[in-house]
């Protein structure tokens, strides 16, 4: 069968930044040997990111347990298994000169922690290294294991020092409206994604995050239901962006969201009271998560 052609034709203001600026080749070599998701999800933003010295590191290895119809990493049986992962993930982040990193995963529901582990040992591993390391966790819905993770995630802040014992925020992404996620998000559910994310808000010292791309079909009565349902749940910080197609075998482009329309998507957010709001074509969960927009923290 032929891909599904996207219908319309990408407009002007979808612009990706090509550059290259003087920190690239800094920031590629710092991350060489691990996995990013800039690479392996083919974002659209890795040019400008690489060149500010940030980076999103990708822990667990690049083969995922699940096949998300919007998604770019492959799909398989994962063999990777690195216990000093956290340890280099560290060493990078400290090597670019980064006072705030974020943390991003495949799904592996082959283990029986999810990968919660990994997560807390790398948290642990940047904290020791810099105290006032700001980190932020983009994390899989941990279907098996939710409470599990979240009580781990808790000990291991209470376990660091005093310095270190700083805010985390933790992101899970719910990516599109509840009537898309059978073509969408293959394996996931739209009510544990909003449990994961309860479970985060509820932490103490934690600022729980999440992110929705938009242009597969989407209403805006949908997405405001679901803006609706993630502050109902505790979350506080939000992305918004257009979904790119990365080949002709994920899920077509619906329509090109105008940037105006992101603008009122933003308005809307701020009226719900997110404390911080992204919202463009290019926008993604992790683009520029540590830019500081509220006075008032988060987790308050």
């Amino acid at each position: 069968m032929q891909p599904q052609a996207n219908l319309t034709r990408m407009p002007a203001w979808i612009r990706q930044n090509l550059g290259r600026g003087h920190r690239f080749p800094d920031t590629a070599r710092a991350v060489q040997g691990l996995n990013t998701v800039c690479d392996e999800a083919r974002c659209p933003n890795k040019g400008e990111c690489w060149s500010r010295g940030t980076a999103t590191f990708m822990l667990l290895g690049d083969t995922c347990t699940r096949a998300c119809g919007f998604c770019a990493v492959k799909t398989g049986r994962p063999t990777w298994a690195d216990a000093d992962e956290p340890r280099r993930v560290a060493e990078a982040a400290l090597h670019m000169g980064l006072s705030f990193v974020v943390l991003t995963s495949v799904n592996r529901d082959d283990l029986a922690d999810g990968g919660a582990g990994c997560f807390a040992a790398t948290l642990a591993q940047l904290r020791h290294a810099k105290a006032d390391m700001g980190v932020e966790f983009l994390t899989p819905d941990f279907r098996a294991c939710q409470a599990a993770a979240a009580d781990l995630f808790a000990a291991t802040l209470a376990g660091l020092p005093e310095p270190a014992r700083r805010d985390l925020v933790w992101g899970h992404n719910v990516e599109t409206v509840p009537r898309l996620y059978k073509e969408a998000r293959k394996g996931a559910q739209y009510e544990r994604s909003l449990d994961l994310l309860r479970l985060a808000a509820g932490l103490p010292g934690v600022a729980a995050k999440s992110a929705l791309m938009l242009g597969l079909g989407e209403t805006r009565a949908e997405v405001l239901a679901v803006l609706a349902d993630l502050r109902a749940a505790g979350v506080t910080r939000l992305s918004l962006g257009q979904y790119l197609r990365p080949s002709l075998a994920n899920l077509p482009v619906a329509r090109y969201v105008h940037p105006d329309e992101f603008a009122a998507y933003e308005a809307d957010a701020r009226t719900m009271g997110y404390t911080w709001v992204k919202a463009g074509p290019l926008v993604r969960s992790s683009y520029y998560a540590e830019e500081i927009q509220d006075a008032q923290t988060d987790a308050a």
